[in-house]
């Protein structure tokens, strides 16, 4: 019999790919769950397994809202929760509710290059952004705020895919103004912002959601488990109502009581905070095995070393073209992803983003040892 899939992504025998964006199966806290669904389904209650409730299972969003409050610090309401199955989910959802086929929406300019194929499903004219070190450039925001009408403005503030760049506290204000003044919503995707290398504490979009132009979008999928398929948006209640009073929810009920009443247990018992703390050591440490790897074997490549989230964006030499270099790189069984992929506009050519989370230090060495070697032969 061949071989049935399991995961999403499959790196072939022997291949280092540095591209990959998902966690190792070493760091899926599988003891924690286990522990956590053996006390679920220890009890008598089996209303988990029941459809669930619009906005998502009350108790947990009351587990929710006490983690983000203490991990924001301000309070947050678990009113203003709704349980979704992840980002990708959040974002088909708002895209359903909030746009219609035709409308002009904004990202950034590198952005997350598998939320572009989202868009397109929704018939959607993606209009792209400047960035720079420090995230959103407003001039460019404004400039085509005078030739388009966004429905809304799609960012990743905190230590973005790919660039790993935060978006400053000013440009967030001033963000925020102007999603109010020109009447559009902004959708800011806060899913890396608990993987904090650095002592940086940016204030999250999360704490605008008393404005309904505001809509924060979290994951469990970089601090617990991306096969939970668990998160959250947070938001002015109206959206929120909005989002209960949908089609989707009518038929089936709200998303993942099943898994959101096992994690339930693991926010609830302090386990979330002690995984977010295990992960922040170990990648703190691959960091820095990557950016010496790369000072050591690649100098000419130019980076920001970067203060959390799960990656380098890194320019080669002499505006090489990135896909070419991805291809040569086959024979010497390494991979990442080009540039050109997170650009909406078809740019970025000569930028590779490479990712420290999946493998081991001694791996993330041989990976970019392998790149080395691979530009050394004309690659």
């Amino acid at each position: 019999m061949a071989s049935l899939s399991v995961i999403q992504t499959q790196t072939p025998p022997g291949m280092i790919d540095l591209g990959r964006g998902d966690p190792s199966l070493s760091l899926l806290p599988l003891e924690m769950m286990r522990a956590a669904a053996e006390i679920r389904f220890a009890g008598e209650d089996p209303s988990f397994l029941q459809y669930g409730s619009g906005q998502g299972d009350g108790y947990f969003r009351l587990a929710l809202a006490e983690f983000l409050g203490k991990r924001y610090r301000f309070p947050v309401e678990s009113d203003r929760l709704f349980v979704t199955n992840g980002i990708s989910n959040a974002l088909d959802q708002i895209c359903t509710l909030f746009t219609q086929s035709g409308d002009t929406i904004f990202v950034e300019e590198p952005s997350y290059f598998l939320a572009f194929q989202i868009f397109k499903d929704h018939h959607l004219r993606v209009v792209s952004i400047q960035t720079d070190e420090d995230g959103l450039v407003i001039e460019s925001l404004e400039e085509m705020l005078a030739r388009f009408q966004p429905r809304f403005l799609y960012l990743i503030p905190t230590f973005q895919n790919p660039t790993g760049m935060t978006l400053s506290q000013k440009r967030r204000e001033q963000v925020v103004h102007l999603a109010q003044e020109r009447n559009f919503l902004v959708i800011a995707d806060e899913v890396y912002h608990f993987l904090n290398y650095a002592d940086i504490s940016p204030r999250p979009f999360a704490i605008h959601t008393d404005i309904e132009n505001i809509i924060s979008l979290g994951s469990f999928s970089k601090i617990l488990a991306p096969g939970l398929r668990l998160g959250w948006i947070q938001a002015h209640p109206q959206k929120i109502a909005q989002l209960v009073n949908c089609g989707l929810l009518d038929s089936g009920g709200g998303l993942n009581p099943f898994t959101s009443a096992i994690v339930r247990g693991v926010v609830e018992s302090g386990d979330l905070e002690v995984n977010i703390h295990k992960l922040i050591q170990i990648y703190r440490e691959r960091v820095k095995t990557m950016d010496s790897a790369l000072k050591q074997n690649l100098p000419e490549v130019k980076y920001k070393v970067p203060q959390g989230g799960y990656f380098f964006w890194a320019k080669l030499p002499d505006q090489m073209d990135a896909e070419v270099f991805q291809k040569n790189a086959e024979s010497f069984k390494v991979d990442f992803r080009p540039g050109v992929r997170f650009s909406s506009q078809g740019g970025l050519s000569d930028y590779i983003r490479l990712c420290y989370v999946h493998y081991e230090p001694d791996e993330i060495e041989q990976g970019i040892l392998r790149l080395k070697q691979c530009l050394d032969g004309g690659g």
